[in-house]
């Protein structure tokens, strides 16, 4: 992406913020709107922070008096969701694959999944292992060895083209120095979610006016069910390595608490998150966003779902089968992280940490494209 270039999405979204600007009705309701009031216009590096900044929580579009039908047409949720599209695909690295899940992010992630998946059953087809009750447990279906090498360079790709594309939406656009008291702000704020919360903190609107805190409740089950996998995969690994304790490992062990608690929360979490998303208001969001967002959501569901199914079913004869469905899940989630959804929390904890260094630097006006 040009920096110098303002395109449809970035003009759209200068264009509402600048009303804001003018009105400041909505000045309480989250970070966007006092970010906003400390600039006099907007470039497109100003437009990318402020669009991640928001968290589509819905409140400035029913509160706002120029909302459509308003020959304004002030949509703030819909402006901002189409420029972090273009954040998320086009800061991305590389950014053809980030064009390419922008355009059919549903359709790539299902169909990766069930590739991958496909290919991992006709192999053990082939070894005569599909429909077998190994006594080991899945490992020896698949060995640990085997997952190290066939999902390592996967997560390793994911991390790098990860950390480039936030870099480069970071220096795109730095802040200026930063603080201790800053990047603890900034911490709270992406744990917390805080502003998942509305204009008022009742939560935000999804279909109607009514505030509601389900949309903050089902964000909070799949990042915390998330984090609990990955920590039941990390105790595990040490287990492993360092504890000379290979898996599988008993109900009553702590890979298996955090990881089949995490497995339930992230279940939870993405069911949720599915029916919203289905069920929203459409001014409230990019329609043209709907298949990243419900790729993403659907994957890590998946993944979720056959990662328990195969802790409580593991000594049936699908077994084969529900690990390489299992397996090709998360070789798609690891494949697409960098493109999907899954980027905007890394992208929004960036902004959020913007805006702790701005807020300290007090009666400034920030240029346009600062």
């Amino acid at each position: 992406m040009s920096p110098l270039d303002m395109q449809v999405e970035e003009t759209e979204a200068a264009r509402v913020l600048g009303i804001c600007n003018a009105c400041r009705y909505c000045e309480g309701f989250c970070a966007v709107f006092p970010a906003t009031f400390r600039r006099l216009e907007f470039g497109p590096k100003d437009v990318h922070f402020l669009a991640n900044l928001c968290h589509q929580c819905g409140a400035c579009l029913h509160a706002c008096q120029y909302a459509p039908p308003h020959e304004f047409s002030l949509n703030v949720p819909r402006a901002m969701a189409r420029v972090r599209v273009k954040t998320w695909s086009e800061f991305a690295w590389p950014p053809a694959l980030g064009r390419l899940y922008r355009r059919n992010g549903l359709v790539l992630s299902l169909a990766l999944a069930a590739t991958v998946a496909a290919f991992l059953a006709l192999v053990m087809a082939s070894s005569g292992s599909l429909w077998i009750v190994p006594d080991g447990g899945f490992y020896a279906v698949v060995s640990h060895e085997a997952m190290v090498g066939l999902f390592a360079p996967v997560f390793g790709w994911a991390v790098v083209a990860l950390t480039i594309g936030v870099m480069r939406f970071w220096r795109s656009n730095p802040p200026g120095p930063s603080s201790a008291a800053a990047m603890r702000e900034a911490t709270a704020d992406v744990l917390s979610l805080a502003y998942l919360g509305g204009g008022h903190g009742e939560g935000c609107n999804n279909s109607d006016d009514a505030f509601s805190l389900a949309r903050r409740r089902f964000h909070h089950a799949t990042f915390y069910g998330f984090m609990l996998c990955f920590a039941a995969t990390s105790v595990a690994t040490l287990y492993h390595y360092v504890g000379g304790m290979p898996a599988p490992y008993g109900f009553a062990s702590l890979p298996k608490i955090l990881g089949m608690s995490g497995g339930v929360l992230l279940v939870g979490g993405t069911a949720g998150l599915f029916w919203l998303n289905l069920t929203r208001d459409p001014l409230q969001g990019a329609p043209e966003r709907k298949s990243m967002d419900l790729g993403f959501v659907a994957l890590l569901g998946l993944t979720a779902a056959s990662g328990l199914a195969l802790a409580l079913l593991g000594r049936l004869i699908a077994l084969p089968l529900l690990l390489a469905l299992h397996l090709g899940a998360v070789m798609a989630l690891f494949a697409t992280m960098p493109y999907s959804k899954f980027a905007h929390g890394v992208y929004r904890g960036a902004a959020l940490v913007r805006w702790a260094v701005e807020k300290r630097r007090p009666n400034e006006v920030i240029l346009a494209d600062e």
